[in-house]
């Protein structure tokens, strides 16, 4: 299956999207993690102008970086209508915001992680957002949720569909929980 956007024009910095196809990933290491999950999922079905198509199953994951509980992760594609790429940032960091996500430590624990991972097949490179993530590739804890609901997206910089980048990783620390 081939995402793209129906209308994309980008022009001296000024995105308008008419309707496109997201990835995004979401992840809790602090608190209640499946419950802010699942409630950071209704916020953003209940935002205007953002559809939830699909869910993954939720995973629990070994973190990276310093000594911290255990991630709960998974990824979610939604549809968007009128929103650029950097108008769904700021309503993913708010989303973020309202978790009570406090950035102090660069991959420390977290109460809510909401990475942007795929917009159609745009390629962005701003201070603010880059797309694909740069990252994502390297992940297992992002690509086994992701490839659960979307196999054949193909991620645009290197010219594979998810499963086939899930097939170069190491899966052993991401464990699916139980629905």
């Amino acid at each position: 299956m081939k995402w793209q956007t129906t209308f994309l024009l980008i022009t001296q910095g000024i995105e308008l999207v008419e309707t496109g196809q997201c990835a995004i990933a979401l992840g809790s290491n602090l608190g209640d993690s499946l419950g802010i999950l699942e409630a950071a999922l209704q916020v953003l079905a209940a935002t205007p102008n953002i559809n939830i198509q699909a869910k993954s199953s939720w995973y629990q994951t070994k973190p990276i970086g310093p000594p911290q509980p255990d991630y709960i992760n998974g990824c979610a594609v939604l549809q968007v209508v009128a929103l650029s790429p950097q108008q769904l940032l700021e309503i993913l960091l708010q989303t973020e915001v309202k978790f009570g996500r406090v950035r102090q430590e660069r991959w420390g624990a977290r109460t809510l992680d909401i990475d942007f991972l795929l917009y159609d097949d745009v390629i962005l490179d701003t201070p603010s957002l880059q797309l694909p993530h740069p990252r994502m590739s390297e992940r297992a804890f992002v690509l086994v949720p992701l490839a659960e609901i979307a196999p054949n997206w193909v991620e645009p910089v290197s010219g594979k569909a998810i499963a086939q980048l899930l097939q170069a990783l190491d899966c052993s620390g991401v464990t699916k929980l139980p629905a």
